[in-house]
């Protein structure tokens, strides 16, 4: 998991050259006013995803990870908890969806921590790092409109 802000990618040089290149494409091709939906970088080894969500209570969903695909998160507006957990998921599988979709959800482990992400915060999970976005901070429900960025590991 690698936490920063798209404004200042010199804080992270450690960033594999596709991922900073895919943050820096969302920084110059997308604003508040993209519409909701999927945009291909590179067909389906690098797209991306925007979306408008409203958050949910940090107990009313359960945590995903995947095992194709590098997420990048980023936060347009509003602000987003992002709970995580840095060992492997290890407890119940609720929902396998990985072979469809690259995604499963799990429960919940004892071991999440929740990070605040604000406008233009991003958040990159490795295949297999257990993440749960979209969480309310101080139990306050509201929107976030946010990219998606998807990366076949292979891709990279």
């Amino acid at each position: 998991m690698i936490l920063g802000n798209i404004n200042h990618l010199g804080l992270v040089p450690y960033l594999p050259e596709k991922i900073k290149q895919s943050i820096e494409y969302i920084k110059d091709n997308v604003n508040n006013n993209t519409p909701v939906g999927r945009y291909d970088i590179d067909g389906d080894n690098m797209f991306f995803m925007v979306s408008d969500s409203t958050s949910r209570h940090i107990h009313d969903a359960n945590p995903e990870y995947h095992e194709k695909y590098i997420d990048v998160q980023i936060v347009l507006v509003g602000q987003e908890g992002m709970a995580v957990n840095t060992l492997p998921p290890y407890t119940k599988v609720l929902d396998n969806k990985l072979a469809e979709n690259d995604i499963a959800f799990i429960e919940t482990p004892k071991e999440e921590t929740l990070l605040i992400l604000h406008p233009n915060d991003f958040i990159v999970f490795l295949p297999n790092e257990v993440h749960k976005p979209l969480c309310a901070i101080d139990n306050k429900i509201e929107t976030v409109r946010k990219v998606v960025i998807k990366i076949a590991l292979d891709y990279l």
